[in-house]
Formats: structure tokens, sequence, C-alpha cells
């Protein structure tokens, strides 16, 4: 998953933004450094607002430059989207695990799924586990 920028000169800088996140917006002194920037503010912003349960827009942008989303908070966002209207306790108790365990799954700055639990939440949504390397 990944997230496309638009990066503009503007004087000795380099200016950042996503037009599918507008909130967002960083800037480097190289092209380089603003692509740099444009991660770790993208996933800053997506840790924040899964975090506080906030609507993650899905990326429909496709100028400018694409940046990835790391594995952790794919993974969060994919389960909310999974779990759609049902609750964090219906789901954990039909995976076996606590709501505790369940909520660090959907929150990207406490998430570290052993493979076991992937495959149980695969089993759970009737989905195939695919793991890229």
């Amino acid at each position: 998953m990944n997230y496309n920028c638009i990066i503009e000169k503007e004087g000795n800088e380099y200016i950042v933004n996503f037009p599918d996140i507008p909130n967002i917006t960083t800037c480097g002194f190289s092209h380089e450094e603003a692509l740099k920037m444009a991660k770790e503010a993208l996933e800053g912003c997506l840790e924040s607002d899964i975090s506080r349960g906030l609507s993650i827009p899905t990326p429909s942008f496709k100028g400018g430059y694409p940046v990835n989303v790391s594995n952790h908070i794919i993974l969060s966002i994919q389960l909310r989207e999974l779990r759609g209207e049902q609750s964090q306790s219906d789901i954990a108790r039909k995976l076996g695990l606590s709501y505790q365990a369940y909520q660090r799954l959907e929150n990207p700055k406490k998430a570290n799924p052993t493979v076991k639990t992937l495959e149980k939440i695969a089993n759970v949504y009737g989905r195939e586990l695919r793991i890229a390397l």
C-alpha cells in the first residue's frame, strides 16, 4: 500500500503534500530528503489517526511520487476494514484472544502478531494468508 505525494520546489526547500490526506505537509532541503520526510510524516499521521479511531482515506491519487506504508500500519488498517461494524470484543472471542490482545493488533504502535495469529485472523475472515517478503 502506498500514498502518492506531490513534491514542489519552493526556494531552497522541497515541499511535500499528500492529496489523499491534506493535513500532511512536510519538507526537505533535497528531493531525497523530502521523500524521507514524506514517509515519516505519512506514517506518523496514519499511526495517530488509527490509534484515535479516525477514518483512514483510501489511496486514490495516482500522480506524483509513491510513498510506501510500513507493514505494521497496513495490518492495522486492514484489520479495521475487515472487522467492519463488528466489535473488537466479538472478533477477539472468535480468535480466542483477550479483548486487550485484539486491541493491540489494531494499534500500529503496539501490534506484533505471530504468524499463527495471522493465520487465525485469515481463518476467521475466510481469507488466505499471503506473506510477501
